[in-house]
């Protein structure tokens, strides 16, 4: 029997003087566990695949701060690397020699960046390559998917999955209609709606983004086909293709999903890992398009803390350390066995579940499935996940809270992690 009896006092101290400070508590929205029920655990620290709150609890993570902890949390060769950086300065704000060390690290790795664009977040890029479409194609409209996330610039917030979901929010208030109104949407692996879309407003679309494994809506994997499918119709329609790899790259494979699934898109965004656990994000594509950026061409786009010292070389060491031989083979390995292990005791225990992994990405619905879009993912039982979700943390499991967020694992996780963390579930969804 696992222990229950954690004791969160100062989580839960901390979090009613944040109430008073910050909108919700938090600088985050999907953070302040309103899907799940209860109040959040305040972070002391964290460490490889382990965190510990402000009252001395340790957790298994499969968070890992959304995402870039793939090496597990405060990797010793990573912090080190920031230590000799840090007495160089923190920021510099002019060119960095470091900057052209990931450049040539990520063009080398993602098979569609020829030239990339260093930013601070992955909003950041996704806002920076929307322009960029447009100011290539000379068009204005835009298709993505439901459930997609891609930060939180106006044009995105539109069925936008992840916190905004998570909330319940329909759209977010303050996003005039003039700017929405050239945002069009289609369910994910639906390629006649995008079809239908292109017949609808020729020569007017300029591109199509999308996660291209969605993580924002909960995991969902694409259909055989559909990508391929995305890539031909926009080239046939004279529209750009961006993969939104923020999440899954260097994380499904060194070269992102673009490299798993065999489909180059003509823009990427990247995030997450390439900063290795501090903020990042990038966009990078054809080096006719990336030409049009300025200063090389008339799309402004800038930024103080872009291409950071601290950032560059927290990316560098972290893609050092993901090229080791067997690191994606133990990655494979292990969120395979946590994601088949939860889908078999859910079976076992009767409730009704699906799910999957893609290397170290992972997510699980209770419901029949299969899940191929949003409105799949919406009908999954939110409220069993919350008491899913509650009685693992009481049992020292760190998952995403809400239903509509991937779950990530680290090379630091072991096997002896997934299985106190299936000796959990089991506990669980044997009393749901």
């Amino acid at each position: 029997m696992v222990n229950t009896s954690i004791k969160t006092t100062k989580s839960q101290e901390i979090f009613a003087a944040a109430q008073n400070l910050m909108p919700g508590g938090v600088s985050s929205p999907v953070r302040a566990f309103k899907s799940v029920g209860g109040q959040p655990i305040v972070f002391d620290r964290v460490k490889g695949a382990y965190i510990w709150d402000v009252d001395g609890n340790q957790y298994i993570d499969y968070v890992g701060t959304w995402g870039p902890a793939i090496c597990g949390h405060a990797h010793p060769e990573v912090i080190a690397a920031l230590q000799a950086a840090l007495e160089k300065g923190t920021s510099f704000g002019a060119p960095c020699a470091l900057e052209n060390v990931l450049a040539e690290m990520v063009i080398a790795a993602v098979p569609s960046i020829e030239m990339v664009r260093f930013v601070n977040s992955g909003t950041e890029a996704c806002m920076a390559v929307l322009r960029l479409i447009r100011a290539f194609t000379k068009r204005e409209k835009v298709i993505k998917f439901e459930g997609c996330y891609h930060g939180h610039a106006d044009m995105f917030l539109v069925k936008a999955g992840s916190g905004v979901a998570t909330l319940g929010l329909p759209d977010s208030p303050g996003v005039p209609k003039s700017v929405t109104s050239n945002t069009l949407t289609a369910p994910y692996n639906d390629l006649s709606a995008v079809k239908a879309l292109f017949e609808a407003n020729p020569d007017e679309i300029a591109g199509v983004i999308l996660e291209p494994v969605v993580g924002n809506a909960g995991f969902i994997t694409p259909d055989t086909g559909f990508l391929q499918g995305l890539r031909e119709l926009t080239k046939e329609h004279g529209a750009l293709l961006v993969f939104d790899e923020v999440m899954t790259g260097f994380r499904i494979a060194y070269g992102g999903a673009q490299e798993k699934f065999g489909v180059t898109p003509d823009l990427t965004t990247l995030g997450k890992i390439i900063g290795g656990g501090l903020p990042v994000g990038a966009y990078g594509g054809r080096q006719d398009i990336m030409s049009m950026v300025a200063p090389a061409g008339p799309m402004y786009q800038a930024g103080t803390l872009s291409g950071n010292p601290l950032a560059m070389t927290a990316g560098i060491k972290t893609l050092e350390l993901l090229q080791k031989p067997g690191t994606y083979e133990y990655l494979d390995k292990i969120t395979k066995q946590l994601a088949d292990g939860l889908l078999v005791i859910a079976k076992e225990t009767g409730n009704e579940a699906c799910g999957g992994q893609i290397s170290a990405m992972f997510g699980m619905f209770f419901a029949p499935g299969p899940v191929h879009n949003y409105e799949d993912a919406k009908k999954a039982d939110a409220n069993k996940f919350g008491r899913f979700h509650r009685g693992m943390l009481e049992r020292g499991v760190y998952l995403a809270p809400s239903q509509f967020e991937a779950g990530f694992t680290s090379f630091a996780h072991t096997e002896a992690d997934i299985e106190k963390t299936l000796q959990a579930a089991r506990e669980v969804m044997s009393s749901l």
